[in-house]
C-alpha cells in the first residue's frame, strides 16, 4: 500500500512539473513566437506560417495540425507512442486557444525583435529541457520524427532537423528577410540552450576526498545526506602515511554542506571535486 501511494505521488509530481513546463511553453509560443511569425520549426512554425494563407489564427491550426499528428502517433506507433507524449500534445494545443480567447494579441509586445525573440527561444527552451527531464516529448515534429524513424533508417534528431529546416526555409518565403534570419538564429540557438539546461539540471559533483579520519565524513554522507561512499586505502607518496581516500556524489545543494561539514571537523583533508551532469545507478538517472 505504501509503495503504491510512493507511486502515486511520483506519477503525479511527474505531471505537475510536465503541465508547468507545457505553460511555459505556450507563453514563449503565444507571447513571443506567434506575433513575430518566427518560425523556427516544430508545429507551432508551421502553425505560423500556414495561418498566413487562411483565415485561421496560428493557435487554430496548430490545434488541427497536433491532433492529427496524435491520431497519427496511435495510429502508426502504437504502444510506442507515449502518454506523456499525448499529454503535452492536448494540454498544449489546448492552452494556445485559451490564451488566445483570455489574451487576444494583435500585435507584438515591444518593437525589440530581437529582445522577444530570446524570450521566443529561453521559454520553450526551458520547457523542453524539463519535459526531457521528467522522459517526456513535446509532440508535435517529434511524433512526425518517430513516424520517420520507424519507415527509415534516419535516427530521430536527423528527422527532426530536416523537419525543423523545411518550416524555416517557408518562412524565407513567405515572410521578410529580417523573420527568416531570425527563424534560422531562432533554430540554431534552440538546441543549445535547452542541451545547456539539461545539463544543468542533471547536474551533480563527484568528490573525492584524502583523509586521516574517514569515518566522520563518511557518517555525514550516509546519515545526513542519505548517499553511499566508496572508501579505500592509500599512502601519501611524500609522508608515507596511511590515507583513507572517500569517493562520494551529491547533488549541488548537498555539495556545499559537505564542503562545510570538511571543513569543520576535518580541515585538514585533501579534497577534489568535479562537475558530472552524467551519474548512472541508484539515487542518480536510471539505466536506460
Amino acid at each position: 500500500m505504501a509503495a503504491e501511494t510512493t507511486d502515486k505521488k511520483k506519477v503525479l509530481k511527474e505531471y505537475l512539473w510536465i503541465t508547468f513546463a507545457v505553460i511555459i511553453m505556450d507563453i514563449g509560443i503565444y507571447v513571443f513566437k506567434f506575433p513575430n511569425n518566427f518560425s523556427f520549426g516544430g508545429v507551432s512554425g508551421m502553425a505560423v506560417v500556414i495561418s498566413n494563407f487562411t483565415s485561421f489564427s496560428a493557435s487554430q491550426i496548430n490545434l488541427v495540425i497536433n491532433l492529427l499528428l496524435l491520431v497519427l502517433g496511435f495510429a502508426v506507433l502504437g504502444k510506442n507512442f507515449g502518454v506523456k507524449t499525448a499529454y503535452v500534445t492536448v494540454l498544449s494545443s489546448l492552452l494556445l486557444n485559451v490564451f488566445e480567447m483570455v489574451i487576444p494579441m494583435e500585435a507584438p509586445l515591444t518593437n525589440e525583435i530581437m529582445l522577444e525573440l530570446c524570450f521566443a527561444i529561453l521559454l520553450p527552451a526551458i520547457a523542453s529541457a524539463l519535459l526531457f527531464y521528467e522522459n517526456a516529448s513535446g509532440g508535435g515534429t517529434d511524433i512526425i520524427a518517430m513516424v520517420i524513424r520507424k519507415y527509415s533508417t534516419m535516427n530521430v534528431s536527423m528527422a527532426l532537423l530536416w523537419t525543423d529546416l523545411v518550416v524555416v526555409v517557408c518562412a524565407f518565403l513567405v515572410f521578410d528577410t529580417v523573420t527568416g534570419l531570425c527563424s534560422i538564429l531562432g533554430l540554431l540557438a534552440k538546441s543549445l540552450v535547452i542541451d545547456k539546461f539539461i545539463e544543468r539540471m542533471k547536474l551533480n559533483k563527484y568528490f573525492t576526498i584524502v583523509s586521516t579520519n574517514p569515518d566522520p565524513i563518511c557518517h555525514y554522507i550516509t546519515n545526513d545526506l542519505h548517499h553511499s561512499a566508496t572508501t579505500y586505502h592509500a599512502e601519501g607518496a611524500y609522508s608515507h602515511k596511511d590515507r583513507v581516500i572517500i569517493l562520494t556524489v551529491v547533488d549541488v545543494k548537498q555539495a556545499i554542506y559537505l564542503e562545510r561539514f570538511i571543513k569543520k571537523n576535518e580541515p585538514s583533508a585533501f579534497i577534489m571535486v568535479t562537475k558530472s551532469s552524467e551519474i548512472v545507478g541508484k539515487g542518480f538517472t536510471s539505466y536506460i
